[in-house]
């Protein structure tokens, strides 16, 4: 596998279509720049679906790649290692805040593990039927990966985007349930930034001390010396300082762009792995939108390297795709000003008609 040949795949959403679609938003009854940046929002629709007149998102859906980090167990995380399984319960029982504000929007979520370290009996058969290991490696010290467990989350990721795709999937929020995900994610996005640890060093969804935000630079710091000499492959670096969760999350980007299904990012580890499928195609980026400002630095690092600008910054840094789920109804109104706002009548056309009457 080489995720470089996903560049050839990869097309950008329609240039022209979107050029119409500016040139229609300049005949609408309501001026230009007065719906800020869901005319942005209704161009962007219209050039992913090639068509001028925007089609409703019918058809979203929230796709949870779960997943245990080893480097949890240094003590760098506000949960205990090994407990995303907890996480992923919350989800499907319906009491975690994206269960809650997906039932209220009427949105499907699905969850795939990827890397839980758990045992299968304790989770739907559904769930856990993808899972490519029990739990990633801790980063600082071995690889979180196989090179073989690497492809073969790649592949799961690639899979799950077909699926979706092909049920009818019109638009994708896309999270994590993890533990210990914001290390590995951050350990990314500082080797493809070249950044130093302290400058990508967040506090996670659950938040941590000035002790542990401390134990987690050095983490960080340590895994970079892993990521750096194999910052020239995507799969190799997946496999040294990603895990299952987070290769899979690439290769579903990465085939959802070749789907030219469009994706709403949420928290920091979906900017990793949107980083690292940007630097195998480059075009992908145009597929996806920023859901939200997590409060992560390394998300703000990633986000600003892809030229992503999100569309909600009111402080929400719980995860589970959340945030990019709260931007939906935003996408929504976009999608219905441009299929719905009327064109201003055509001078030209009224003049013709009153001369056709007298």
């Amino acid at each position: 596998m080489n995720l470089d040949d996903f560049s050839d795949l990869i097309e950008r959403p329609d240039g022209g279509i979107r050029r119409d679609a500016e040139e229609r938003r300049e005949r609408l009854t309501v001026p230009p720049g007065a719906l800020g940046r869901l005319d942005e929002l209704g161009e962007w629709l219209s050039a992913a679906q090639a068509s001028v007149k925007v089609r409703a998102i019918e058809q979203p859906k929230v796709v949870l790649f779960a997943g245990d980090h080893g480097v949890a167990s240094l003590g760098v995380s506000g949960r205990a290692a090994g407990t995303a399984h907890e996480l992923v319960r919350a989800v499907l029982d319906g009491v975690s805040p994206v269960a809650v504000l997906a039932r209220s929007m009427d949105v499907p979520v699905r969850v795939v593990d990827a890397g839980l370290d758990c045992d299968p009996e304790l989770l739907p058969a559904e769930v856990v039927r993808h899972r490519v290991r029990r739990g990633s490696g801790r980063i600082d010290v071995a690889d979180a990966l196989t090179v073989e467990e690497t492809e073969a989350a790649v592949r799961l990721g690639i899979a799950i985007a077909d699926e979706e795709a092909d049920s009818g999937t019109d638009l994708v929020v896309l999270g994590d349930l993890s533990v210990g995900g914001t290390t590995p994610a951050a350990t990314l996005i500082a080797a493809l930034c070249g950044t130093d640890a302290s400058v990508v060093t967040g506090r996670g969804g659950a938040g941590i001390d000035d002790l542990a935000w401390m134990r987690k630079c050095a983490a960080i710091r340590d895994a970079l010396r892993r990521a750096r000499p194999v910052l020239g492959d995507q799969l190799s670096l997946l496999s040294a300082v990603g895990g299952a969760d987070l290769a899979a999350t690439t290769g579903f980007l990465l085939q959802a762009s070749v789907r030219r299904m469009p994706v709403i990012l949420d928290g920091v580890v979906g900017a990793a792995c949107a980083l690292v499928a940007q630097r195998a195609a480059f075009r992908a980026p145009d597929w996806w939108l920023a859901g939200q400002v997590s409060g992560e630095p390394a998300q703000a690092k990633a986000l600003d390297r892809m030229a992503l600008n999100p569309l909600l910054d009111h402080g929400v840094h719980v995860g589970e795709g959340t945030g990019a789920l709260l931007a939906l109804p935003l996408v929504r109104a976009a999608a219905a000003f441009a299929a719905e706002l009327p064109e201003r009548p055509d001078p030209g056309a009224v003049d013709a008609e009153g001369a056709a009457e007298a």
